[in-house]
């Protein structure tokens, strides 16, 4: 009696299922989801069924795992982003998907974990027992991740955005970093630039790092000297932006042009040059990255590169339909371009 009421009370999940059949959630979704290669005996395949169904466990009928369809029929993305609200590209991905799956049809669905495992593992739990038919993991900063179990044990399509496994193990996009710091710095050159600073951000993050590879890369092409005086690290703030710059112009040769690696940096830059008095870009030539909405209202406009997540999201919907029943050992990490958006701020180094 005390179970019925419990199982009118609210929904039965997996880890009602996992404690009346006496085992773990993991091995519940293994034995509802059908989980492939997972070695499991007979006996505890019936625990989990029975258990499921004594507790009216949505997923569970005829012994096997029925996706819930909305009632038009479409197909359902799930999408879990650790963050929301510390920057606009997770929103920008989630329109990317939804985009291209409206166009198909299909519906997705958008949660936040918090980068908390716990709650990761509930809105995992939660997206299947909803019939998702594939599900996007997003990072806000580009990285390798160690998936949970949870995911792990998924048998639907799991694909990384701005993220990746060290074996390459499931589906995964991020920006090409290193060729659009290359792309950027090597628009300077273009434009006769020899002596060109950049402000990185946080070091310990990939993108800098990699942004700052493709700059050295940029100089060495063009056979320019690397003078680590040019390089100051920030943290993509505008403060930082403005104090970078105002080391970058104390310096005994300042530079002539100015990388910010992206543009809230390129904010503080220009309040730092023109407080010195410095013209922008007759003065001083400046580029910034991510393609910010207030890059297009900067005076002068923001020369900057285009942070590819839109066009990440509609991949992962492509791919959808190109890996259908199809299963990889290794899949290979898809780059995509991070477009230059030439505008204003830079031009040749003065007296050229």
């Amino acid at each position: 009696m005390g179970r019925g009421r419990r199982g009118q009370s609210r929904r039965v999940t997996m880890t009602d299922v996992a404690r009346e059949a006496g085992c773990s959630q993991a091995t519940v979704s293994f034995v509802l989801n059908h989980a492939p290669g997972i070695k499991l005996s007979a006996e505890t395949r019936d625990r989990v069924f029975e258990a499921a169904r004594r507790l009216g466990y949505a997923n569970a009928l005829n012994g096997r795992h029925m996706p819930v369809r909305a009632a038009g029929g479409e197909r359902r993305i799930g999408f879990i982003a650790d963050q929301l609200a510390t920057s606009p590209e997770a929103v920008v991905a989630i329109e990317g998907v939804s985009t291209a799956s409206r166009a198909k049809g299909d519906l997705v669905l958008v949660a936040q974990s918090f980068n908390d495992a716990e709650t990761e593992a509930g809105l995992v739990e939660a997206f299947v027992e909803q019939g998702v038919s594939a599900l996007v993991y997003m990072t806000i900063f580009t990285r390798e991740v160690e998936l949970s179990p949870g995911l792990l044990a998924l048998d639907i399509p799991v694909f990384l955005l701005n993220c990746y496994t060290e074996g390459q193990s499931h589906p995964a996009v991020v920006p090409s970093e290193i060729a659009g710091g290359q792309r950027s710095t090597r628009h300077l050159i273009e434009h006769g630039h020899r002596r060109i600073a950049t402000i990185t951000g946080e070091i310990w993050m990939e993108a800098a790092q990699d942004r700052l590879k493709g700059y050295r890369r940029a100089l060495a092409t063009a056979d320019i000297p690397f003078d680590s005086a040019l390089v100051v690290e920030g943290d993509w703030s505008a403060s930082a932006g403005y104090e970078a710059t105002r080391k970058l112009l104390a310096l005994p040769e300042p530079p002539t042009a100015i990388f910010c690696q992206n543009d809230r940096t390129a904010i503080g830059c220009y309040e730092a040059l023109k407080e010195a008095g410095l013209d922008i870009p007759r003065d001083m030539s400046v580029i910034g990255y991510d393609d910010e909405e207030i890059s297009r209202h900067l005076h002068p406009r923001l020369t900057t590169s285009i942070l590819p997540h839109r066009a990440m999201g509609q991949w992962i919907v492509e791919q959808l339909d190109e890996l259908a029943g199809q299963i990889a050992v290794r899949y290979p990490l898809t780059k995509l371009e991070c477009p230059l958006v030439e505008r204003d701020s830079v031009a040749a180094p003065k007296g050229r």
